[in-house]
């Protein structure tokens, strides 16, 4: 298919100054048996701001509050989307997906109340301007804090599908979306993680492909980015600025991050 450049939005990176911030854990929320959202707060977050719905920030778990951000920048850390928040209030909500041993997973499912975290950048956001003709977002759980972003930013006269891929009925997470907007639940059952939202992906065709300027955002495990590129470039024919592709994960790496 002949590639098609977007007409109705183009994609802007905005660069903002790198802050490290120190938070402290207020609440944390139970939303299905494996994903849990929690709330930071503290006065180093206010002013906190995060532009793109796919934005990353660098998230520090210290056994104990640090003198100075070396030691903060030592602790163990992750990468993960900001949800919600308010510079003004100092708050930041952030959503985990809890799977294997690994030391966010376990701090977000255990940590006490009151428990120190680190908060770094965003350093740089990827904006959308202008409108989307459609839209197509799919992701595992988590990619769903990005994805729950993307639909704040739709209108109500948005059309598009987002697949989200949860293990079974028990672990759905919706996702708020405009009524054109259809939310599909992919369950992959005992199948590896990203294998189902693959073979949705693989299932649709060039005739399912929206009319117009299509924006797309695709991230799971790292596998993942394969069957998406074969859709979204090979079979819709859209241009690279258009969409997203991302492995956000790796099957036994834990310190893999997706590049930006």
């Amino acid at each position: 298919m002949t590639s098609t450049t977007p007409a109705s939005f183009q994609r802007e990176r905005r660069p903002l100054d790198l802050r490290f911030r120190m938070t402290r854990l207020a609440a944390r929320q139970w939303l299905t048996p494996g994903y849990v959202r929690v709330r930071l707060e503290g006065d180093d977050l206010r002013g906190f701001d995060s532009l793109g719905a796919d934005d990353h920030i660098r998230v520090f778990f210290p056994t104990a509050a640090p003198a100075t951000v070396e030691e903060l920048r030592a602790a163990p850390s992750r990468e993960y989307t900001p949800l919600t928040w308010s510079g003004d209030e100092g708050w930041l909500d952030l959503e985990f997906a809890i799977h294997g041993e690994g030391v966010a997973a376990q701090w977000a499912a255990t940590a006490e109340i009151g428990a120190v975290a680190g908060v770094g950048g965003p350093r740089g956001s990827m904006v959308i301007t202008g409108r989307p003709d459609a839209w197509l977002l799919a992701g595992d759980e988590t990619a769903v804090p990005a994805m729950r972003r993307f639909a704040r930013t739709m209108d109500a006269d948005a059309v598009g599908r987002i697949f989200v891929e949860v293990p079974d009925a028990r672990h759905e997470l919706p996702i708020e979306a405009p009524s054109g907007v259809t939310v599909e639940q992919v369950h992959r059952g005992a199948d590896a993680a990203g294998t189902a939202l693959a073979r949705r992906l693989d299932a649709l065709t060039a005739a399912d492909r929206p009319a117009g300027a299509v924006f797309a955002f695709v991230a799971a495990e790292q596998r993942i980015v394969k069957p998406a590129r074969a859709l979204l470039q090979e079979r819709w024919g859209l241009e690279p600025d258009a969409f997203v592709a991302k492995g956000y994960w790796k099957h036994g790496e834990d310190e893999y991050h997706a590049p930006h």
